[in-house]
């Protein structure tokens, strides 16, 4: 059986172009993709929805902690609740009633906020569709080789997903689009993770390959809250968020978590809802995905000449010799040409350190 096993997952990587790494006694499928991106995206207004911001800046604050930059995170709130009258911390928002972090800290970097946070714009940030004069900052610049993870948090039903109560997103806008990312290569592999009531009603019409989804609930089924801080008097996180982050939290960027581990944390006594998840359309096991292909950010291995090389590309033209290499530090001769003499010129010593 053990046999059977590994020779199935040789034939997958064959066939899907992926890559197999052994971790002990388990086989772990690494995706081909060469950087990562993230949308995080609140759809809620008012006060009595803080816990949506929340949720959505706690996953923020997490996906920036394991690497992934501000340059390939797009935030989307709906809400400004750091500024909200109602709040007692001014331009603070807390995820916790111990309050220990300060979610919306000093280097947030809000790409979509308020009136902005819609249906079109949400839609045309996916399939690549946004007006040419918006700042790159509001763009997804995904391309084929690219791994993205897509949390939203707000107010579902049975099959739309509610932006600012007054606009909806339906299965089959999610679907649509989703197939218009495949089809202009803006994407290797995708995660959505969705904690609204009813969540995994939003999936039904999904058809493109390599998209993966989970939700906090199924048809019928409420997302609950999971506790409130008596200082700011509403919830302040949500029950699939908290049980998620307080997962991550115990894991960095070289973490061997796998999808399948995570997904097993959500059982319905602490939910009290079906966690769901539908992998149907993705070529890989969740036993055999680490969760930091799509939490982390993705650091390309390169060859060792490739390194010398890149690192001295903004230099004029010049001849570059290794004169000592010690552990983790190269010593290079760095020489200038000169036309006149038609010779390179001695210039300087640069002691450089590489993590290899």
């Amino acid at each position: 059986m053990v046999l059977l096993n590994v020779v199935y997952v040789f034939i997958v990587s064959f066939f899907f172009g992926l890559l197999i790494t052994l971790e002990g006694s388990r086989v772990v499928v690494n995706s081909q993709h060469t950087n990562n991106w993230a949308v995080l995206v609140c759809t809620s207004r008012n006060w009595f929805n803080y816990r949506h911001i929340a949720n959505t800046l706690a996953v923020y604050n997490t996906v920036k902690r394991l690497g992934i930059p501000d340059s390939n995170i797009i935030l989307m709130l709906s809400d400004e609740m750091a500024c909200h009258p109602c709040n007692p911390f001014p331009a603070q928002v807390f995820h916790s009633k111990k309050r220990l972090k300060n979610v919306y800290g000093e280097d947030i970097e809000v790409d979509y906020r308020g009136d902005e946070v819609t249906v079109p714009n949400f839609l045309n940030l996916l399939t690549g569709k946004s007006p040419r004069e918006l700042p790159i900052s509001q763009k997804l610049l995904s391309d084929e080789n690219s791994n993205i993870l897509i949390y939203i948090s707000g107010h579902g039903g049975n099959n739309f997903l509610k932006f600012h109560d007054n606009e909806d997103l339906t299965s089959e806008d999610l679907a649509h689009s989703l197939e218009q990312m495949r089809q202009q290569k803006r994407y290797n592999e995708i995660l959505i993770l969705l904690d609204t009531c009813e969540a995994m009603t939003l999936f039904r019409n999904i058809y493109s390959p390599q998209v993966l989804v989970a939700g906090s609930s199924h048809h019928s089924e409420s997302a609950w809250s999971h506790h409130r801080d008596k200082d700011i008097g509403v919830e302040v996180i949500d029950r699939f968020t908290y049980y998620l982050i307080k997962t991550l939290d115990r894991h960095d960027a070289d973490s061997t978590l796998t999808l399948e581990e995570l997904f097993q944390v959500f059982h319905k006594d602490k939910l009290l809802s079906r966690f769901g998840v539908d992998s149907s359309l993705f070529y890989r096991k969740l036993k055999e995905v680490p969760v930091m292909d799509f939490f982390a950010k993705k650091t390309a291995v390169k060859p060792f000449d490739q390194i010398i090389t890149s690192t001295f590309t903004n230099f004029p033209v010049s001849s570059v010799k290794i004169m000592n290499k010690s552990k983790n530090t190269l010593k290079f001769l760095e020489s200038n040409y000169n036309a006149k003499e038609d010779k390179f010129i001695p210039r300087k010593t640069i002691t450089q350190e590489f993590a290899c």
